[in-house]
C-alpha cells in the first residue's frame, strides 16, 4: 500500500482480495477499540510508521441512509391515517369512518402528516449523507421506534373519548405558530448544511449563520436541526395536550441531546478555532 493512499483505497482493495466484504461493510481501524477511520483519511497522515496494521470488522449487510429514511418515515405518515380515519379495526364499528367533533384533531392530522411528508421530501432532495449506509439490522429498531409512536400517540389523538386541550383556541393557535416556525427553522438548517457539501465533499466544515434568520441559531448551538425538531414536537405537545406524545417528545429530547453532544464534541476535537459559544442543543444551557 503506498503511503499516500486513503483509507476507502484500502477499502476496494481489501474488496478486491475479499468480494463479500464491499466497502460499506467494512470498519477499517488503528485500534480494536477505536474509531473507524474515514474514507478521506491519508495513511501517511495516521499515527503510523512505516508500517501499519489496520483492524477490520464485518459491520454486516449495510443498507442505503436514503432507503432507511424513505422507510422509517412512510410509516408514520399511513399509519397515522389509519385511526384518523377510524377504520373498524382500530376503534370498533360503532365508530368507523366517523369524524372527530374537535377542529383541533382535524389540525393534528395536518401538521402530523406536513412533518412527515417534509421529511421525506428532504431525504430526496435536501440530505446528503457523510456514511452512505447503516447496518441492515438497525431498521427494524428504528421502524418500530417510528411506527409505533406514530400508532401509540395516533390512536389517543383521534380516539371517540379524546378531549381538547384546556385553553381552547388560544393554545391551539399558539402551537401551531411555533409548529410552524420550528418546521421551518428545521428546513433551513437542513439546507444549510447541505449547502456545506454541495460539490459532493464529505470534509467536516463548520456551519456558520447565513442570511437566513432560522440559520442565526448557529451562534449559540451546534445542532439548530435538533433544537428545531425537539420544539417541533413540544409545539405538536401542546397542540394536542396528549400523553403519549409528550412521552414521545421526551424521548426525542434525550436521544437528540446525545446525538447534539457527540457531534459537538466531535466539532470540538476537529476543529481548534471552533466557536466557544456554542452548546450542543440548547443556547447557554445544554
Amino acid at each position: 500500500v503506498e503511503p499516500n493512499a486513503t483509507i476507502r483505497e484500502i477499502r476496494l482493495m481489501f474488496h478486491k482480495s475479499y468480494p463479500q466484504w464491499y466497502p460499506a461493510r467494512q470498519s477499517i481501524k488503528l485500534d480494536p477499540k477505536g474509531k473507524s477511520l474515514r474514507d478521506e483519511e491519508i495513511l501517511q497522515h495516521l499515527p503510523v510508521g512505516t508500517t501499519a496494521t489496520l483492524y477490520f470488522k464485518d459491520l454486516g449487510p449495510q443498507i442505503g441512509w436514503t432507503t432507511v429514511f424513505l422507510i422509517e418515515y412512510t410509516g408514520p405518515l399511513f399509519i397515522y391515517f389509519l385511526f384518523y380515519f377510524r377504520m373498524p379495526f382500530v376503534y370498533g364499528l360503532d365508530e368507523r369512518f366517523t369524524s372527530s367533533p374537535h377542529p383541533v384533531v382535524n389540525l393534528a392530522c395536518i401538521c402530523h402528516s406536513f412533518h412527515y411528508i417534509k421529511r421525506l421530501i428532504e431525504t430526496v432532495f435536501v440530505h446528503r449523507f457523510s456514511h452512505g449506509t447503516m447496518p441492515l439490522r438497525n431498521i427494524v429498531k428504528n421502524c418500530l421506534y417510528y411506527w409505533g409512536f406514530a400508532a401509540w400517540l395516533a390512536y389517543y389523538i383521534n380516539h371517540p373519548l379524546y378531549t381538547p386541550p384546556s385553553y381552547g383556541k388560544k393554545q391551539i393557535n399558539f402551537a401551531v405558530i411555533m409548529f410552524l416556525l420550528c418546521e421551518a427553522g428545521n428546513f433551513s438548517i437542513h439546507v444549510a448544511l447541505s449547502d456545506l457539501q454541495r460539490n459532493g465533499s464529505k470534509t467536516r466544515k463548520i456551519p456558520y449563520p447565513t442570511k437566513n434568520p432560522f440559520t442565526w441559531l448557529f451562534f449559540f448551538v451546534s445542532c439548530p436541526n435538533y433544537t428545531y425538531e425537539v420544539g417541533t414536537w413540544i409545539s405538536f405537545t401542546i397542540m394536542t395536550q396528549c400523553v403519549p406524545v409528550g412521552l414521545f417528545t421526551l424521548l426525542c429530547f434525550i436521544q437528540m441531546t446525545i446525538w447534539a453532544k457527540d457531534k459537538h464534541c466531535t466539532y470540538l476535537r476537529e476543529f481548534k478555532d471552533y466557536p466557544s459559544l456554542r452548546m450542543p442543543i440548547i443556547p447557554f444551557l445544554l
